[in-house]
């Protein structure tokens, strides 16, 4: 049983949510908490340099906002909105918190994953915890 367990949410591949959330329930131990983790990711300078409005803030209390309406009537589930690259953050909070185990989400390959890689592989490579791939 794992007592500190991080689930890291896509929320553009946000349909696997609930039961990723069920599985890690199952591998709880009492007292233990879950942390659903969204990563926004960086916009890169020269784009920034082209923006009028900075968004970051109002982006980054949507998606903590989007999180906690998965969280909705579920107890013990905290949230956390990390930024920079997934597959480097979210091992990053698992050192820094003591995380014990990642529950991970792998959406079927395709062609676009071969050539951009997949933020699940990357974390079980740099993870410093056991990771679950929920498929």
């Amino acid at each position: 049983m794992y007592t500190n367990i991080l689930i890291p949410i896509a929320l553009d591949h946000e349909y696997d949510v609930q039961r990723t959330i069920e599985t890690a329930r199952r591998l709880l131990a009492t007292p233990g908490k879950i942390t659903l983790v969204a990563v926004l990711e960086n916009v890169p300078a020269y784009v920034a340099e082209y923006a009028t409005v900075k968004p970051a803030d109002h982006i980054r209390a949507e998606i903590e906002q989007r999180l906690r309406a998965l969280a909705t009537d579920q107890e013990g589930l905290d949230a956390a909105v990390l930024s920079g690259k997934p597959g480097v953050a979210i091992p990053d909070l698992a050192a820094e918190t003591s995380a014990d185990l990642i529950v991970i989400n792998s959406h079927k390959p395709g062609v676009e994953d071969y050539f951009l890689g997949s933020t699940a592989s990357r974390v079980v490579r740099r993870a410093p915890c056991s990771v679950l791939v929920v498929r």
